[in-house]
């Protein structure tokens, strides 16, 4: 069965790798590359360029991400790759008991009950104190001009505002979401394409975050309006859950593809799911891009491995399976040997031991950053801390309320997460950085540019380019305008229930930078869904 969702018109694909020697920074904005090049040209390396253009993200496109998100962050520096963890823990008084007693059946998208503690600005504190070469309060310098200052909206945020405006306009009511009104609609509107907005508020807060390097979030200033605005709206967030935040230095989990060492962030994140679909896809042979077997087995290993994830990921303590059983050879053709010429319904195995923003930054010393920040489902939760511009996200939402799920809500909690960075290695050189964003299209997305990659040798701009598929939900496949038509009939025909969708951006955003081992040169490419740039010199 085929069905087409028509809503806009399909993008066009007119962009080329791009090539540098001394540094490069692609993003979803011109703008925030522009700020991370900017740092790199003044001294700063290519984590103090990522902790820029991560916080420049945060005021020039405030639909995917913010002040009060989450990130996570793969760096490779000095012959090594190091994970940073920065999620947030639920607050500790919140159960599911509580939710149950106040009325809950499930839990809500907005609003405090799927709030939980904000990591990124401990993200930019940690990475710059560990990485950075350049102060803090140097780096935020060009997010704290375009919160001051403003910046004209460019089209595909613009799109997007104008949708979450309307949404909120109509499913968000009192008092408790007046703020993000005041912040993100001053004139009782989204602002248009091209219309200067700007923040004050958003300024000053991550003036506050450079100079205390974050303290004043998690320990100061800004934690004691967070905390006032919860207490007086009946939040579950305290001083307490603030204050007790740390990132998290975690060792990277790895899959070798047909050579390459694949690198995600461990559980808590959905990266393990692309490194499962990666395990089962290499006991295949594909002879080409564009055929029926390698779209068939890709949607057919992505089912098995989602099916996996939700039943098995959380904080990594608490899994009842370890990655390593996940990720064990045995397990991946025990999982390939379910594949064959029909579309299945996916089912969890039971393996025994045998709204986001994507940035990838490199510079010319070797060192090179795959970054993601997201505050969930565009602008989160709904709540803008008064006074501060801080977007609070909605990571919570993701808890179940199934006590004997892995998943379950409990208190000091770290959810399933959804942003995911990604690395590529080979014979422990790095190759370089890579991500595409968009909820659960990101493990799918991964999927697809390392086989772009690595299977079909196509450059890093081509690789984001070329057409999309995404896995919904049992036999039901979203495909491209642009995918090939016919493919998607026989993938029809195999008992996919395939629908053609129109609207490129919910295919994910990504960005790739691949380093030459011999030359040094940088390659990047960069989202032709979005407004995405490559900036470098």
């Amino acid at each position: 069965m085929i069905t087409t969702n028509s809503t806009s018109y399909p993008y066009a694909v007119t962009r080329k790798a791009t090539y540098a020697k001394n540094g490069m920074v692609a993003t979803s904005q011109p703008l925030a590359s522009q700020a991370g090049l900017d740092i790199l040209k003044k001294g700063g390396n290519a984590i103090d360029a990522a902790i820029a253009t991560a916080a420049c993200l945060t005021v020039v496109e405030p639909t995917s991400n913010g002040i009060g998100g989450d990130a996570f962050a793969l760096v490779w520096t000095k012959g090594k790759l190091h994970g940073l963890n920065a999620s947030g823990r639920s607050p500790k008084g919140i159960s599911i008991d509580a939710l149950e007693e106040a009325g809950y059946e499930e839990i809500p998208k907005y609003g405090w009950v799927p709030v939980t503690v904000p990591g990124a600005p401990g993200a930019w504190a940690e990475l710059s104190k560990r990485f950075g070469k350049l102060p803090l309060e140097e780096v935020l310098e060009p997010a704290v001009h375009y919160a001051e200052e403003g910046f004209p909206v460019s089209p595909t945020l613009g799109k997007f505002w104008g949708k979450a405006f309307q949404n909120f306009k109509e499913g968000l009511d009192g008092d408790l979401f007046s703020e993000w009104f005041n912040t993100f609609a001053p004139k009782g509107r989204a602002p248009e394409v091209g219309e200067v907005w700007s923040s004050h508020d958003h300024a000053e807060t991550l003036r506050s975050i450079g100079k205390t390097n974050a303290e004043s979030f998690y320990r100061g200033e800004l934690a004691e309006k967070i905390v006032s605005f919860s207490e007086q709206n009946k939040g579950y967030m305290t001083a307490e859950d603030l204050a007790d935040f740390q990132p998290e230095w975690v060792d990277p989990i790895r899959t070798n593809y047909r050579g390459y060492d694949v690198w995600e962030i461990p559980p808590n994140g959905q990266g393990l799911i692309a490194l499962q679909a990666l395990n089962i896809l290499k006991g295949f042979e594909f002879v080409a891009k564009d055929s029926i077997n390698t779209y068939h087995k890709q949607i057919e290993a992505m089912k098995l491995s989602f099916a996996d994830g939700e039943k098995h990921i959380t904080e990594e303590q608490r899994m009842k399976h370890a990655t390593e059983e996940l990720l064990s050879d045995t397990y991946a053709e025990e999982r390939r040997s379910l594949i064959n010429e029909e579309a299945l319904l996916p089912e969890a195995g039971d393996p025994v031991m045998s709204g986001t923003v994507y940035l990838a930054a490199a510079d010319s010393e070797g060192n090179m950053v795959s970054f993601i920040q997201s505050n969930y489902m565009g602008f989160g939760s709904g709540l803008v801390v008064p006074g501060t511009g801080i977007a609070l996200q909605n990571r919570g939402h993701n808890f179940s309320m199934d006590r004997k799920h892995v998943n379950a809500l409990e208190g000091g909690k770290k959810t399933y997460h959804t942003i995911i960075p990604g690395f590529l290695t080979k014979d422990d050189q790095p190759v370089g950085p890579f991500g595409v964003m968009g909820g659960f299209m990101q493990p799918q997305g991964h999927v697809q540019v390392v086989m772009n990659t690595i299977d079909f040798g196509l450059n890093p701009q081509a690789a984001l380019d070329a057409p999309r598929w995404q896995w919904i939900k049992d036999k039901k496949v979203e495909v491209e305008n642009t995918f090939p038509h016919h493919i998607a009939q026989e993938l029809a025909e195999k008992g996919h229930d395939i629908s053609i969708q129109l609207e490129p951006n919910s295919f994910g955003r990504g960005q790739i930078i691949w380093r030459d081992p011999r030359s040094g040169v940088l390659v990047g490419g960069t989202e032709s869904r979005t407004d995405g740039t490559t900036a470098c010199w």
